[in-house]
């Protein structure tokens, strides 16, 4: 992908005095879908935790392995959600090696630059009749079910795979000021589970600082502290509340799981191999679960 033109993006209201999680976790993983504040934050944060960059790649893989695991499973619909920036592999470009010309898939995300890119990769290398993107705040959940369904991209009536990877650690305010809620995150994804049709999968990769080795455990807290002064406050959940964010759908074996472990003989040639010398290194928790008939 040919760097971006900064006369052209980002588009008109998108704000670039603060660094953005989307475009950080995107120059992270050797995209170019990203800006100079944005470089800045990540090489300030990669000198002093060299590690962001192996975290963010394992996080990218789980992603790989999933959609692979999941279109051998008989799903050709995918709803990404938080799917950020066009980079290293998108949910189509892993569905298609597999299914050629079956896959379906909406990406949705709040941040117009990352619908923009992606709209823009989708016209020039995917197939609009069964890619698209769209801008959608992801706390209104049945507005954003019905801004899906008007695309006519996927029928909701049918099993759908919605992929919710590295977006749930970033806190989500109520969207109105006046709502009680101590985590709201954790209702919008109950939402989600309601409205996915049987037979349907969620998808959740999440970041925990439990059980994780002290350099990591000073990483997370220091990267709170960052994000806490951006747009996007962070919030690690633990083994249980990501276990628990998954309500009563039925888990795939192994559960949820550090993600190097999650599958692993799902890697191809096309995958990065990241070594850690322990799993738990990797900081994120992820799984797959089955909502049933």
């Amino acid at each position: 992908m040919s760097e971006p033109n900064e006369e052209q993006f980002p588009p008109p209201g998108v704000d670039l005095t603060h660094p953005s999680p989307a475009r950080i976790y995107d120059y992270a993983l050797g995209g170019t879908s990203n800006w100079e504040i944005d470089r800045q934050f990540a090489d300030r944060l990669i000198a002093d935790y060299p590690m962001v960059k192996s975290i963010a790649l394992a996080n990218r893989m789980f992603l790989h392995r999933a959609v692979r695991h999941l279109v051998k499973a008989g799903i050709r619909q995918f709803i990404d959600i938080g799917s950020g920036l066009p980079t290293m592999g998108h949910t189509h470009e892993v569905a298609d090696r597999l299914a050629p010309e079956q896959a379906r898939v909406v990406y949705v995300d709040y941040e117009p630059v990352a619908v923009a890119h992606s709209r823009s990769i989708l016209h020039e290398h995917g197939d609009e009749n069964r890619h698209t993107a769209i801008h959608a705040d992801m706390r209104d959940t049945d507005r954003l079910w019905d801004a899906i369904a008007d695309t006519g991209i996927l029928d909701l009536d049918q099993p759908v795979a919605l992929l919710l990877i590295a977006v749930l650690h970033f806190q989500q305010p109520p969207a109105q000021p006046d709502t009680d809620s101590d985590d709201i995150g954790a209702s919008v994804v109950a939402r989600y589970r309601e409205l996915l049709p049987p037979n349907s999968y969620l998808a959740i990769s999440h970041a925990t600082n439990h059980n994780v080795p002290a350099t990591q455990a000073k990483l997370l807290a220091d990267l709170k502290a960052l994000y806490d002064n951006l747009s996007s406050p962070a919030i690690w959940r633990t083994h249980q509340e990501v276990t628990d964010l998954f309500g009563n759908f039925t888990l795939l074996p192994p559960g949820v799981t550090w993600t190097p472990l999650w599958h692993p003989e799902e890697a191809t040639s096309h995958d990065i191999t990241i070594q850690f010398n322990d799993p738990s290194e990797s900081v994120i928790l992820a799984g797959i679960a089955q909502k049933e008939t």
